[in-house]
């Protein structure tokens, strides 16, 4: 057989010139596909919006040892992809770069004032280990300002810490949160301060002191009350009330029953429910029970030990408003000791209403008698679905007959402990839920899908009785019976197969 040597110098030519335009438009095309349920390798929609419209030049320095251990090599890499997708979306106004600090005494210097602290790392060199030091932060630049961070030990909030930065340094109003002091409030220095420190990475946080100052500031867009246990008086709920009234956010994490050392409850009467009545939700002094529930753990004499604990109810995603993207995304919330809200359906017509926490249909309610010790027999109580948190948005009626001037936001959440830093060491993903309601109130829910990557909760869903029963035969018979099968068809094809031959 004879080959055209013209024909075949045409079909290589046009074979290459193919590739070399698919080459310059895959080069030219950014684009990848990401097949995790939440897209955990690829920009969100806010990070790339907020790369595209961009209107000046964004800097971002990754300064990052060249002598690393090993267990941050692929670290490198993995920042370095993300900054990529970033570079790409902003049509190159981000210009990212890795800098290697070690004998540089400028970027040093930098690295000092931005707050960027020199890490000590154990190394592996010459068969024993050693103390080296080393940088692993970035520092995001805008015009004039800047934002670092820190520390990058893993990619998993990444996404939301370079996006928030770049919102922060860009926008041309930073919202102004505050932590309400006073009625035995959470201190943010002893009891709440992660949640202060990462508010504060986006929002200009301060203490609000009512006591002090006799008033909460007109600039202030969203005031926070943790776990106050003194009454609130009449000046000081007036106060709350013309915040609202005024259009700003309150957020009242608070307990209807205070839990003291030795587990001894008593009901907390704050005297909040003046003001939460006339909005149309109440706090309710008794404690919410749940079959999904937390682990706790317990010390009887030497003997320490972890059990299921019905008094800190565990939300799951059936139990979230799947309308409000604040907590439509989260996987499970725990709130211990948490309180139940009731919702007075005549005063809340006007109003755009989320039940953002809500327990399993089988929770029960104890309103006096509380005896939490975990081996204690549960007694009495009311079977069903109740509240926990609660969104209210638009004009309120004021108790104190001032006039709402513009729409204002309520989130009233039964339970404080869930967000105090003792309690977060054992259920962190409870921080996401306090961040995303704080960000859909100052920021819009922008960058709640970000956060929602960092989820690290995923329980099994709940299943009737009949179906585990289904389960667990199906797992001790199912795979005899499918061999079963397997035998007796291939016996009646080859029986079938034996009787044709011998036709």
């Amino acid at each position: 057989m004879k080959i055209n040597t013209s024909n075949l110098s045409l079909t290589i030519i046009i074979v290459i010139g193919i590739i070399a335009v698919l080459n310059f438009f895959s080069y030219n095309i950014f684009y990848r596909f990401d097949l995790t349920q939440n897209k955990d390798y690829s920009l969100a929609k806010a990070s790339k919006e907020a790369a595209a419209g961009l209107k000046d030049i964004v800097t971002v320095k990754a300064y990052f040892s060249a002598d690393l251990p090993a267990q941050f090599l692929n670290l490198r890499q993995e920042v370095g992809d993300i900054l990529d997708e970033y570079a790409a979306y902003s049509g190159g106004k981000i210009k990212a770069e890795f800098i290697n600090p070690k004998n540089d005494e400028a970027s040093q210097r930098e690295l000092y004032l931005a707050g960027i602290p020199q890490l000590q790392f154990n190394a592996l060199e010459k068969d024993k280990y050693q103390v080296v030091n080393g940088y692993l932060g970035m520092l995001i630049k805008y015009g004039e300002k800047s934002q670092a961070i820190p520390v990058i030990q893993q990619t998993k909030d990444l996404e939301y810490q370079i996006t928030s930065a770049i919102k922060k340094l860009t926008s041309s109003k930073i919202p102004n949160i505050g932590f309400w002091q006073g009625n035995g409030a959470a201190s943010t220095a002893e009891e709440t301060g992660a949640a202060y420190k990462k508010l504060g990475e986006i929002y200009n946080v301060a203490l609000v002191n009512y006591v002090k100052d006799k008033k909460i500031t007109s600039d202030l867009d969203t005031l926070i009350i943790i776990g106050p246990k003194e009454k609130f008086n009449d000046n000081e709920l007036k106060a709350l009330d013309g915040f609202l009234m005024s259009g700003g956010s309150l957020v009242i994490l608070a307990d209807g029953v205070r839990v003291e050392q030795g587990l001894l409850a008593n009901k907390n009467d704050l005297g909040l429910n003046k003001i939460l009545q006339s909005y149309g939700l109440k706090l309710n002094e008794n404690l919410a029970l749940d079959v999904n529930n937390g682990l706790a753990s317990f010390n009887q004499g030497f003997v320490s030990f972890t059990t299921n604990y019905p008094y800190w109810p565990k939300v799951i995603k059936p139990g979230f408003d799947q309308n409000n993207p604040a907590v439509a995304r989260l996987e499970g919330l725990i709130l211990p000791w948490a309180s139940t809200i009731d919702v007075d359906s005549s005063k809340v017509k006007s109003l755009a209403v989320s039940y953002l926490a809500v327990t399993s249909g089988q929770a029960l309610v104890l309103a006096d008698n509380f005896k939490l010790e975990p081996q204690a027999p549960i007694n009495g109580g009311t079977r069903g679905k109740f509240n926990l948190a609660m969104a209210l948005t638009g004009k309120f009626t004021s108790p104190f007959n001032q006039v709402s001037s513009k729409p204002g936001h309520l989130i009233l959440v039964g339970d404080s402990d869930f967000i105090r830093d003792n309690f977060l060491r054992n259920y962190p993903d409870n921080l996401v839920f306090f961040q995303n309601i704080i960000d859909g109130l100052s920021l819009g829910n922008d960058l709640i899908s970000i956060r929602a990557k960092g989820v690290t909760e995923r329980p099994l869903k709940e299943i009737s009785e009949a179906v585990k029963t289904a389960i667990r035969y199906s797992n001790i018979f199912g795979l005899t019976v499918i061999v079963l099968l397997f035998g007796l068809v291939r016996y009646f094809l080859r029986r079938k197969i034996k009787f044709e031959d011998q036709i």
